[in-house]
């Protein structure tokens, strides 16, 4: 499979999720999520789809669950769009990658606060020696 081809379908499983979840999906549980992207598979038949979910990990789990159930009806509106002989199978998870962001965004602004200059300072044994000739 081409690789651009796999990126296309790929896109187009993002988009038709994302507007689905916005606009059509009417379940309770879903609320305050993100679709940041979506894989597909080689023989595409399989799509995993990443979600960021605000709230806390009982909310989370709440709407991945919210999401697992809408995942038929999210599929049979990639059918309607794809003109392809087999519609991909959905199945979402949680995107860490927005998570770890903001832990690193985190972390930084603690350094940052720790060490008002803004940068490292120099070792010791650099002060003890002196400059280097060279």
């Amino acid at each position: 499979m081409k690789a651009h081809r796999m990126a296309r379908v790929a896109e187009v499983v993002r988009e038709v999720a994302a507007s689905t979840i916005l606009y059509e999906l009417r379940d309770p549980r879903v609320k305050q999520v993100t679709v940041t992207r979506a894989e597909v598979s080689a023989d595409l038949q399989h799509a995993t789809v990443y979600v960021s979910i605000m709230g806390s990990e009982r909310e989370q789990n709440l709407v991945l669950h919210g999401l697992q159930s809408a995942a038929g009806f999210i599929q049979s509106r990639l059918a309607d769009r794809m003109q392809t002989r087999f519609t991909p199978v959905i199945r979402f998870e949680i995107d860490l990658g927005v998570k770890n962001s903001l832990e690193i965004a985190r972390i930084l602004r603690e350094e940052a606060a720790r060490n008002p200059g803004g940068a490292e300072a120099p070792p010791e044994e650099a002060d003890a020696e002196g400059p280097a000739d060279g």
